[in-house]
């Protein structure tokens, strides 16, 4: 295999891969980075669950592939001048990479043996633009659920249908709800369940860039297509709980708050909550605002803040990081707090129709 390519792009595509590498494999070539050069350079990363792959514009003088140390391999690219880098390997798979007066030498592998990224035989296929899919994305992984005896909770789901895409995810403790409203498009229905991993991958990949996102549904794989660079991995399999019967249809009370007074308020009150001193905080909901408080063994906090609204006296505990988590996903300057009672959840919602998303946040019984 002999090939020239420009170093930025070639260090961007090992940046990239490298995500999904195994850290550590009883299969040893799953550790590396999957070179193949043919009509173009292609470089993949693949962990069995979630496989990325890279296209790259290079000169191929001569086609071939190997797998390459992903660390070493980082390293040396990043490292070299910003110059065009060539790469050469032997059939004894020594790699030889240089650019300008830098020349480093190093071994490969065979790659008869990487196994091939799955195939998604499409059932049905979505674009989107891509900051909408991030959105979607950072407006909910922080809710998924960290327990894997319950698998199908660790990802996010996705229902796609008419004009509109909803990502859900749940923890038992809280509910995070995120939909995209399309201005001219009709997207076929669909009912999938991604891995929080895959999804967290696919976050750092997409920007506010001009190209959209094309994720295609198999029968057990999504593929994500985003410019030169597509990741793959397995859906979840098993029933995701029918989340809106979870939303209260009718909250009595409601409340307006200014979002980064409220961070602040709870951000406050919260510093004196730890893994070691652990409080719930106690809300007070008045007229025209809120008073916070909590205590631990060592210390104690009082703070407020001013809503527009009436919380007719409502007390209620919830959990700092909890609400902390909710309100940093918020995309409004100011948020709506929903309440029906002091035993009902939380729910936090946009003061006007421009977006949509829910917060859901399960209420903690104060002594």
């Amino acid at each position: 295999m002999k090939f020239t390519c420009e170093k930025t792009p070639l260090f961007n595509a090992i940046s990239i891969v490298s995500r999904t590498v195994s850290p550590k494999s009883s299969l040893a070539f799953l550790e590396g980075i999957f070179l193949s050069a043919g009509e173009n350079l292609k470089l993949t990363g693949y962990n069995l669950e979630t496989g990325i792959t890279v296209q790259v514009e290079a000169n191929v003088r001569q086609a071939g592939a190997c797998v390459m140390p992903t660390r070493m391999f980082s390293d040396i690219v990043r490292k070299l001048p910003d110059e065009t880098v060539a790469i050469e390997v032997d059939e004894n798979y020594k790699v030889t990479i240089s650019a300008g007066v830098s020349k480093f030498q190093l071994m490969a592998v065979a790659a008869d043996e990487y196994p091939q990224l799955p195939k998604v035989e499409e059932e049905s296929a979505v674009r989107l633009p891509q900051k909408a899919l991030r959105d979607l994305i950072s407006g909910t992984i922080f809710a998924v659920s960290m327990d894997s005896a319950n698998a199908i909770y660790t990802g996010c789901l996705v229902e796609a249908r008419e004009e509109a895409i909803t990502m859900v995810a749940i923890d038992g403790y809280r509910l995070a709800k995120r939909t995209w409203h399309a201005e001219d498009a009709e997207f076929p229905p669909m009912h999938f369940v991604a891995p929080s991993a895959a999804l967290r991958e696919l976050e750092k990949i997409l920007s506010d860039g001009e190209d959209e996102v094309l994720f295609t549904l198999g029968k057990k794989h999504i593929s994500f297509s985003i410019g030169n660079a597509m990741l793959i991995c397995r859906l979840l399999d098993g029933k995701f709980v029918d989340w809106r019967r979870f939303i209260p249809e009718t909250t009595p009370i409601r409340l307006v708050a200014n979002l980064a007074e409220l961070t602040a308020t709870i951000e406050r009150v919260s510093l004196i909550v730890s893994e070691k001193y652990k409080s719930p905080v106690r809300c007070m909901f008045g007229k025209d605002g809120a008073q916070f408080r909590t205590v631990t063994t060592i210390a104690s906090a009082n703070d407020g803040c001013r809503m527009a609204g009436d919380g007719k006296d409502t007390e209620i505990g919830f959990s700092c990081r909890y609400m902390l988590e909710a309100l940093r996903a918020v995309p409004t300057e100011e948020v709506c707090i929903e309440l029906s009672g002091g035993l009902s959840p939380i729910l936090l919602t946009p003061p006007n129709t421009d977006v949509d998303f829910t917060y859901l946040i399960q209420p903690v019984r104060l002594s």
